[in-house]
């Protein structure tokens, strides 16, 4: 490879490679301890998908903006949908909220009290409508529900109960529509999460019926474990309807995705380019599930998505004919050694050509942090209230 030339097969993909960004990734967020707030922070959900279509507007990568409901709620849906549209990006999955309500206290969708699990059922029909409206087609299921103590509650009921708000939920689903249910191995439940892991929500999924998809997020997982694996057993039994990237150190961190184990992204996009799941036609949503603290927003976003093209093409240029011959011949060093030649190789002139070959700006970050955009929105954006973890 030429430092400065992709492959044509690896820049069409990388080309066609799109990934979703969160609207509540561009408004103040923080610890447990403290919530920052940032000049410029956009006030109601159209600013929050100006600064999104920011993103894109210099990676190229970013073409639709994650929903939150109902932080998003907005009156005119097909006003935001125009919006979006206008800003040169579309509005995408549609993710439920029910963990801020004083009657999920003790559970949402799980909870003993029918009269708890009917209002839990209804928010998420609610949001199917929302989906509608907003043009997506997919909604997202992360539930907080589970328990502090041990004997608090029947583990085996409040499976029971999920099952049958999940089928409710599902039963209201039109034709090409998903329910993608994605799983956490802890927190903020301390003795059992109701939705801890992926043979969990693959079990509910499968029960569900083939609509119905898992959500895999990096930092939801205990430390050590084997990722990739997880993705490619998803992929295998065709579930893995999302993926949603960060980083982290320990536990769910939220920090830029590549950011702290970088080789462990490029093991899992192996995984997942061996299988084709990378290409639109998979039905994967990529997406990033990230809030950014201390650091610019949009600044966060477009660093998250250059480390993702970067990493997805140092994947793509894994020598899979030389990779299949020593893993046939149990030549365990060298198979190891391709993977390490890919993941070494730098590919960042690569990407800045094919960038500009597409009439983006070689280095996404510095055009964006030349471009005053964020000095204009400090200076506009002044007043009413800033959008957040809750808004």
């Amino acid at each position: 490879m030429s430092p400065t030339t992709l492959p044509a097969p690896i820049a069409r993909d990388l080309t066609d490679f799109g990934i979703e960004v969160p609207s509540w990734g561009y408004g103040n967020s923080g610890t447990r301890f403290k919530v920052f707030s940032t000049p410029g922070t956009p006030r109601d959900p159209f600013e929050k998908i100006a600064d999104a279509a920011q993103t894109h507007a210099f990676t190229g990568a970013a073409p639709r903006v994650s929903l939150h409901y109902p932080w998003d709620r907005v009156e005119d849906w097909a006003g935001l949908r125009d919006h979006a549209a206008e800003q040169g990006v579309a509005l995408g999955m549609i993710n439920s909220n029910t963990f801020q309500d004083e009657d999920y206290k003790f559970g949402s969708l799980t909870h003993s009290d029918p009269g708890v699990r009917r209002k839990a059922i209804d928010h998420h029909l609610e949001c199917l409508e929302v989906m509608r409206e907003a043009g997506s087609h997919e909604l997202k299921i992360w539930l907080a529900d589970g328990t502090n103590y041990a004997g608090q509650d029947s583990i085996r009921a409040r499976q029971d109960h999920l099952g049958d708000s999940l089928r409710e939920i599902y039963a209201g689903l039109g034709a090409g529509e998903r329910l993608v249910l994605e799983y956490k191995f802890f927190e903020p439940a301390f003795y059992h999460t109701d939705v801890p892991d992926w043979g969990t929500s693959l079990l509910h999924c499968l029960a569900l019926g083939e609509q119905a998809m898992v959500v895999l997020d990096t930092g939801h997982h205990a430390p050590g474990t084997n990722i990739e694996f997880i993705v490619a057993q998803l992929l295998r039994q065709g579930r893995l309807g999302a993926f949603d990237f960060n980083s982290r150190y320990y536990a769910d961190d939220d920090l830029i995705v590549g950011s702290a184990d970088p080789f462990q992204l490029f093991r899992i996009l192996v995984e997942i380019v061996q299988q084709g799941a990378h290409r639109p036609e998979s039905g994967v949503n990529f997406m990033l599930d990230q809030c950014h603290n201390l650091e610019s927003k949009i600044q966060g976003q477009i660093r998250s998505v250059m480390n993702v093209q970067e990493i997805l093409a140092k994947a793509l240029l894994v020598d899979r004919a030389a990779l299949a011959d020593a893993q046939a011949r149990h030549d365990v060093l060298e198979a190891h050694a391709v993977l390490m030649d890919a993941f070494w190789t730098d590919v960042r002139p690569a990407l800045a050509a094919l960038r500009e070959e597409r009439g983006l700006p070689g280095d996404p970050f510095a055009a964006f942090r030349a471009s005053g955009y964020e000095q204009r929105i400090a200076e506009e954006r002044v007043g009413g209230n800033q959008m957040g973890w809750g808004a």
